[in-house]
Protein backbone atom coordinates (compact mmCIF):
# COMPACT_ATOMS: atom_id res chain seq x y z
CA UNK A 1 0.00 0.00 0.00
CA UNK A 2 1.33 3.26 -0.15
CA UNK A 3 2.32 5.50 2.25
CA UNK A 4 0.10 7.89 1.86
CA UNK A 5 -2.96 5.58 1.20
CA UNK A 6 -5.70 5.79 4.15
CA UNK A 7 -6.51 2.18 4.73
CA UNK A 8 -10.29 1.36 3.52
CA UNK A 9 -9.71 -2.02 3.92
CA UNK A 10 -7.61 -3.62 6.81
CA UNK A 11 -7.74 -7.38 7.54
CA UNK A 12 -5.38 -8.73 11.29
CA UNK A 13 -4.63 -12.20 11.85
CA UNK A 14 -7.74 -13.52 10.18
CA UNK A 15 -8.48 -17.34 11.21
CA UNK A 16 -11.41 -18.99 9.13
CA UNK A 17 -11.60 -22.97 10.47
CA UNK A 18 -14.14 -25.61 9.92
CA UNK A 19 -13.29 -27.96 12.62
CA UNK A 20 -9.55 -28.87 11.84
CA UNK A 21 -8.94 -27.37 8.10
CA UNK A 22 -7.81 -24.07 7.94
CA UNK A 23 -9.37 -21.82 5.18
CA UNK A 24 -7.45 -18.90 6.66
CA UNK A 25 -4.50 -19.10 8.90
CA UNK A 26 -3.21 -15.94 10.53
CA UNK A 27 -3.60 -13.56 7.17
CA UNK A 28 -3.37 -9.49 7.33
CA UNK A 29 -3.05 -6.83 5.01
CA UNK A 30 -4.26 -3.31 3.83
CA UNK A 31 -5.43 -2.00 0.87
CA UNK A 32 -5.70 2.18 0.46
CA UNK A 33 -7.95 4.19 -1.04
CA UNK A 34 -8.23 4.09 -5.13
CA UNK A 35 -6.09 1.05 -5.35
CA UNK A 36 -6.64 -1.65 -7.68
CA UNK A 37 -5.37 -4.66 -6.34
CA UNK A 38 -5.48 -8.68 -7.57
CA UNK A 39 -6.46 -11.59 -5.13
CA UNK A 40 -4.92 -14.64 -6.40
CA UNK A 41 -4.40 -18.44 -5.36
CA UNK A 42 -5.29 -21.87 -6.36
CA UNK A 43 -8.64 -23.04 -6.12
CA UNK A 44 -8.96 -23.76 -2.59
CA UNK A 45 -6.68 -21.36 -1.48
CA UNK A 46 -8.69 -19.10 0.45
CA UNK A 47 -9.48 -16.47 -1.70
CA UNK A 48 -13.25 -16.86 -1.64
CA UNK A 49 -13.30 -17.51 1.92
CA UNK A 50 -11.51 -14.01 2.63
CA UNK A 51 -14.32 -12.14 -0.31
CA UNK A 52 -17.00 -13.85 1.55
CA UNK A 53 -15.53 -12.06 4.88
CA UNK A 54 -14.93 -9.08 3.92
CA UNK A 55 -18.35 -8.85 2.17
CA UNK A 56 -19.95 -9.77 5.53
CA UNK A 57 -21.56 -13.69 3.94
CA UNK A 58 -19.42 -15.31 6.26
CA UNK A 59 -17.88 -14.96 9.71
CA UNK A 60 -14.27 -15.60 10.40
CA UNK A 61 -13.06 -17.43 13.32
CA UNK A 62 -10.68 -15.39 14.93
CA UNK A 63 -9.33 -11.63 14.13
CA UNK A 64 -10.92 -8.70 12.90
CA UNK A 65 -11.72 -7.60 9.11
CA UNK A 66 -12.15 -3.41 9.15
CA UNK A 67 -14.23 -1.55 5.97
CA UNK A 68 -13.46 1.68 6.19
CA UNK A 69 -13.10 1.26 9.68
CA UNK A 70 -15.98 -0.49 10.68
CA UNK A 71 -15.46 -4.26 11.60
CA UNK A 72 -17.25 -6.06 9.48
CA UNK A 73 -18.30 -8.51 11.91
CA UNK A 74 -19.65 -5.90 14.77
CA UNK A 75 -21.42 -3.43 12.28
CA UNK A 76 -22.06 -5.57 9.04
CA UNK A 77 -24.61 -3.52 8.12
CA UNK A 78 -23.08 -0.17 8.52
CA UNK A 79 -19.83 -1.62 6.66
CA UNK A 80 -21.34 -3.32 3.75
CA UNK A 81 -22.44 0.49 2.45
CA UNK A 82 -19.14 0.64 1.27
CA UNK A 83 -19.04 -2.43 -0.47
CA UNK A 84 -20.01 -3.02 -4.11
CA UNK A 85 -20.17 -7.06 -4.81
CA UNK A 86 -19.63 -8.91 -7.70
CA UNK A 87 -19.43 -12.38 -7.38
CA UNK A 88 -18.70 -14.83 -10.22
CA UNK A 89 -22.25 -15.68 -10.88
CA UNK A 90 -23.94 -12.39 -11.28
CA UNK A 91 -27.17 -11.81 -8.80
CA UNK A 92 -29.24 -10.96 -11.78
CA UNK A 93 -33.14 -11.48 -12.14
CA UNK A 94 -33.73 -12.58 -15.93
CA UNK A 95 -37.42 -11.70 -15.86
CA UNK A 96 -37.13 -8.40 -15.30
CA UNK A 97 -35.68 -5.68 -17.55
CA UNK A 98 -32.18 -3.95 -16.87
CA UNK A 99 -33.61 -1.03 -15.87
CA UNK A 100 -36.35 -2.48 -13.65
CA UNK A 101 -33.48 -4.88 -11.97
CA UNK A 102 -31.07 -1.71 -11.11
CA UNK A 103 -34.37 0.10 -10.01
CA UNK A 104 -34.76 -2.97 -6.95
CA UNK A 105 -31.55 -3.08 -6.18
CA UNK A 106 -31.19 0.57 -5.60
CA UNK A 107 -34.07 -0.46 -2.84
CA UNK A 108 -32.85 -3.09 -1.83
CA UNK A 109 -29.54 -1.23 -0.70
CA UNK A 110 -31.79 1.87 0.94
CA UNK A 111 -30.12 4.14 -1.35
CA UNK A 112 -30.16 8.09 -0.52
CA UNK A 113 -28.56 9.38 -3.58
CA UNK A 114 -31.09 10.90 -6.16
CA UNK A 115 -32.47 7.59 -7.99
CA UNK A 116 -32.92 8.33 -11.45
CA UNK A 117 -29.72 10.54 -12.30
CA UNK A 118 -27.46 7.92 -10.60
CA UNK A 119 -28.63 5.00 -12.51
CA UNK A 120 -28.83 6.79 -16.05
CA UNK A 121 -24.78 7.90 -14.80
CA UNK A 122 -24.28 3.93 -14.01
CA UNK A 123 -26.07 2.84 -17.24
CA UNK A 124 -23.99 5.15 -19.12
CA UNK A 125 -20.63 4.00 -17.86
CA UNK A 126 -21.59 0.60 -17.68
CA UNK A 127 -22.58 0.78 -21.72
CA UNK A 128 -26.28 -0.20 -20.92
CA UNK A 129 -28.15 2.90 -21.93
CA UNK A 130 -29.24 1.48 -25.02
CA UNK A 131 -30.57 -2.13 -23.64
CA UNK A 132 -31.84 -0.73 -20.31
CA UNK A 133 -35.94 -1.78 -21.49
CA UNK A 134 -34.67 -5.06 -22.44
CA UNK A 135 -35.42 -8.42 -20.59
CA UNK A 136 -32.22 -9.58 -18.68
CA UNK A 137 -32.70 -12.90 -20.29
CA UNK A 138 -32.54 -11.63 -23.40
CA UNK A 139 -29.11 -10.12 -23.26
CA UNK A 140 -25.83 -11.61 -24.08
CA UNK A 141 -23.22 -12.97 -21.67
CA UNK A 142 -21.52 -10.17 -22.02
CA UNK A 143 -23.98 -7.77 -21.41
CA UNK A 144 -25.18 -9.62 -18.31
CA UNK A 145 -21.64 -9.48 -16.74
CA UNK A 146 -22.11 -5.56 -17.29
CA UNK A 147 -25.54 -5.80 -15.39
CA UNK A 148 -23.76 -7.54 -12.83
CA UNK A 149 -21.23 -4.70 -12.58
CA UNK A 150 -23.95 -2.36 -12.79
CA UNK A 151 -25.78 -4.00 -9.24
CA UNK A 152 -22.02 -3.77 -7.73
CA UNK A 153 -21.74 0.13 -8.19
CA UNK A 154 -25.44 1.36 -7.28
CA UNK A 155 -25.03 3.18 -3.86
CA UNK A 156 -21.36 4.43 -5.45
CA UNK A 157 -19.60 2.35 -2.44
CA UNK A 158 -16.35 3.50 -1.94
CA UNK A 159 -15.10 -0.93 -2.16
CA UNK A 160 -15.92 -2.85 -5.22
CA UNK A 161 -14.87 -6.65 -5.18
CA UNK A 162 -15.14 -7.98 -8.38
CA UNK A 163 -14.88 -12.48 -8.08
CA UNK A 164 -13.92 -13.58 -11.87
CA UNK A 165 -15.45 -10.56 -13.83
CA UNK A 166 -14.89 -11.94 -17.10
CA UNK A 167 -15.06 -15.62 -17.34
CA UNK A 168 -16.93 -16.94 -20.21
CA UNK A 169 -16.39 -13.66 -22.24
CA UNK A 170 -14.84 -13.26 -25.77
CA UNK A 171 -11.46 -11.29 -25.77
CA UNK A 172 -13.64 -8.23 -26.86
CA UNK A 173 -15.85 -8.20 -23.94
CA UNK A 174 -13.00 -8.86 -21.62
CA UNK A 175 -10.80 -5.96 -22.70
CA UNK A 176 -13.77 -4.09 -22.38
CA UNK A 177 -14.42 -4.99 -19.00
CA UNK A 178 -10.67 -4.41 -17.96
CA UNK A 179 -10.97 -1.21 -19.24
CA UNK A 180 -14.16 -0.24 -17.24
CA UNK A 181 -12.10 -1.55 -14.18
CA UNK A 182 -9.42 0.59 -14.88
CA UNK A 183 -11.74 3.45 -14.79
CA UNK A 184 -13.36 2.61 -12.18
CA UNK A 185 -10.22 2.29 -10.19
CA UNK A 186 -9.86 6.15 -10.43
CA UNK A 187 -12.87 6.26 -7.98
CA UNK A 188 -12.84 2.99 -6.23
CA UNK A 189 -10.44 0.87 -4.44
CA UNK A 190 -11.14 -2.39 -6.42
CA UNK A 191 -10.34 -5.88 -5.38
CA UNK A 192 -10.09 -8.23 -8.30
CA UNK A 193 -9.83 -11.73 -7.87
CA UNK A 194 -9.45 -13.93 -11.07
CA UNK A 195 -7.34 -17.16 -12.39
CA UNK A 196 -6.24 -15.09 -15.72
CA UNK A 197 -3.32 -13.76 -14.93
CA UNK A 198 -2.23 -11.50 -17.81
CA UNK A 199 -5.62 -9.93 -16.83
CA UNK A 200 -4.47 -9.29 -12.82
CA UNK A 201 -0.83 -8.07 -15.02
CA UNK A 202 -2.92 -5.35 -16.94
CA UNK A 203 -5.00 -3.94 -14.52
CA UNK A 204 -3.92 -4.30 -10.96
CA UNK A 205 -1.36 -2.27 -8.94
CA UNK A 206 -0.84 -4.70 -6.70
CA UNK A 207 -0.89 -8.38 -5.89
CA UNK A 208 -1.45 -10.65 -2.64
CA UNK A 209 -1.06 -14.28 -3.45
CA UNK A 210 -2.91 -16.52 -1.05
CA UNK A 211 -2.26 -20.47 -0.64
CA UNK A 212 -3.15 -22.54 1.59
CA UNK A 213 -5.03 -19.97 3.90
CA UNK A 214 -1.65 -18.10 3.99
CA UNK A 215 0.07 -14.72 2.15
CA UNK A 216 2.86 -15.77 0.19
CA UNK A 217 2.92 -12.66 -1.36
CA UNK A 218 2.11 -9.02 -1.06
CA UNK A 219 3.73 -6.51 -3.68
CA UNK A 220 3.33 -4.21 -6.41
CA UNK A 221 2.52 -5.80 -9.56
CA UNK A 222 6.30 -3.99 -11.04
CA UNK A 223 8.08 -5.45 -7.97
CA UNK A 224 6.78 -8.74 -7.69
CA UNK A 225 9.47 -10.96 -9.33
CA UNK A 226 11.65 -9.54 -6.49
CA UNK A 227 9.83 -11.89 -4.24
CA UNK A 228 11.92 -14.77 -6.34
CA UNK A 229 15.13 -16.04 -4.78
CA UNK A 230 17.75 -15.37 -6.52
CA UNK A 231 18.15 -13.64 -9.61
CA UNK A 232 16.60 -12.22 -13.10
CA UNK A 233 17.42 -14.70 -15.74
CA UNK A 234 17.85 -13.74 -19.46
CA UNK A 235 17.31 -15.01 -23.40
CA UNK A 236 20.42 -13.23 -25.18
CA UNK A 237 20.96 -13.81 -29.02
CA UNK A 238 24.30 -13.25 -29.64
CA UNK A 239 25.73 -13.56 -32.64
CA UNK A 240 28.89 -15.42 -31.70
CA UNK A 241 30.55 -19.00 -30.52
CA UNK A 242 30.26 -20.13 -27.16
CA UNK A 243 33.81 -20.13 -26.66
CA UNK A 244 34.05 -16.44 -27.24
CA UNK A 245 30.68 -15.38 -25.73
CA UNK A 246 30.40 -17.21 -22.06
CA UNK A 247 33.34 -16.25 -21.14
CA UNK A 248 32.98 -12.61 -21.50
CA UNK A 249 29.63 -12.36 -20.06
CA UNK A 250 30.87 -14.72 -16.72
CA UNK A 251 33.74 -11.92 -16.21
CA UNK A 252 30.74 -9.00 -15.78
CA UNK A 253 30.53 -8.76 -11.94
CA UNK A 254 26.49 -8.43 -12.58
CA UNK A 255 26.31 -11.44 -14.27
CA UNK A 256 26.30 -14.67 -11.61
CA UNK A 257 25.84 -17.64 -14.66
CA UNK A 258 25.81 -17.90 -18.52
CA UNK A 259 24.85 -20.57 -20.63
CA UNK A 260 24.97 -22.00 -23.93
CA UNK A 261 21.43 -23.45 -24.91
CA UNK A 262 22.89 -25.32 -28.59
CA UNK A 263 19.65 -23.32 -29.88
CA UNK A 264 20.50 -20.68 -33.19
CA UNK A 265 17.77 -18.24 -34.59
CA UNK A 266 19.77 -17.73 -37.63
CA UNK A 267 23.25 -16.85 -37.28
CA UNK A 268 22.39 -16.19 -33.47
CA UNK A 269 23.15 -18.51 -30.75
CA UNK A 270 20.95 -18.53 -28.30
CA UNK A 271 22.11 -18.13 -24.08
CA UNK A 272 20.88 -18.12 -20.90
CA UNK A 273 22.46 -15.46 -18.60
CA UNK A 274 21.23 -15.33 -14.97
CA UNK A 275 21.70 -12.16 -12.99
CA UNK A 276 22.62 -11.74 -8.95
CA UNK A 277 19.75 -11.48 -6.78
CA UNK A 278 18.03 -8.29 -6.80
CA UNK A 279 20.13 -6.91 -10.18
CA UNK A 280 19.15 -6.38 -13.74
CA UNK A 281 21.92 -7.57 -15.93
CA UNK A 282 21.06 -6.20 -19.05
CA UNK A 283 23.37 -3.99 -18.81
CA UNK A 284 26.08 -5.92 -17.83
CA UNK A 285 25.15 -8.12 -21.29
CA UNK A 286 25.15 -5.20 -23.10
CA UNK A 287 28.38 -4.13 -22.22
CA UNK A 288 29.83 -7.52 -22.63
CA UNK A 289 28.72 -7.70 -26.58
CA UNK A 290 29.85 -4.15 -27.37
CA UNK A 291 33.11 -4.24 -25.50
CA UNK A 292 34.03 -7.78 -27.63
CA UNK A 293 32.36 -6.64 -30.80
CA UNK A 294 29.28 -9.36 -30.39
CA UNK A 295 26.12 -8.73 -32.31
CA UNK A 296 23.33 -8.99 -29.62
CA UNK A 297 19.82 -9.34 -31.47
CA UNK A 298 17.60 -10.20 -29.09
CA UNK A 299 17.52 -9.81 -24.92
CA UNK A 300 14.26 -11.03 -23.08
CA UNK A 301 13.26 -11.91 -19.64
CA UNK A 302 12.35 -15.57 -19.29
CA UNK A 303 10.20 -17.04 -15.95
CA UNK A 304 9.17 -12.84 -14.90
CA UNK A 305 5.89 -12.87 -16.42
CA UNK A 306 3.31 -12.95 -13.43
CA UNK A 307 2.15 -16.73 -14.53
CA UNK A 308 5.83 -17.82 -14.07
CA UNK A 309 6.59 -15.63 -10.78
CA UNK A 310 2.65 -17.27 -9.29
CA UNK A 311 3.61 -21.05 -10.05
CA UNK A 312 7.16 -20.55 -8.52
CA UNK A 313 5.85 -19.03 -5.31
CA UNK A 314 3.22 -21.37 -4.98
CA UNK A 315 5.11 -24.18 -5.56
CA UNK A 316 8.15 -22.90 -2.96
CA UNK A 317 5.05 -22.30 -0.48
CA UNK A 318 3.94 -25.80 -0.78
CA UNK A 319 7.61 -27.21 -0.57
CA UNK A 320 8.33 -25.15 2.82
CA UNK A 321 4.65 -26.46 4.50
CA UNK A 322 5.71 -30.17 3.08
CA UNK A 323 8.90 -29.70 4.66
CA UNK A 324 7.57 -28.07 8.29
CA UNK A 325 5.21 -31.17 8.14
CA UNK A 326 8.23 -33.76 8.50
CA UNK A 327 10.15 -31.32 10.68
CA UNK A 328 6.98 -31.40 13.33
CA UNK A 329 6.43 -35.46 12.76
CA UNK A 330 10.01 -36.01 13.44
CA UNK A 331 9.92 -34.07 16.42
CA UNK A 332 7.32 -36.11 17.88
Amino acid sequence: MNETSVPVIKVENLVKRYGTNYALNDISFEIGEGEIVGLLGPNGAGKSTTMNILTGYLSSSSGAAYINGIDILENPLEAKKFIGFLPEQPPIYPEMTVAEYLNFVYELKCCKLDRDPHIEEILSVVKLTDVKDRLIRNLSKGYKQRVGIAQALIGDPKIIIFDEPTVGLDPKQILEVRNLIRMLGRRHTVILSTHILAEVQAVCERVIIINKGQIIANERTEDITRTIEGGYRYEAKICAQAKDVLPALRAQGAIKNAEATGAKDGDAYVYVVESAAGVDARKAVFTACADNRFPLIGLAPIGTDLESIFINLVDRSDAQGADKKLKAKKAH
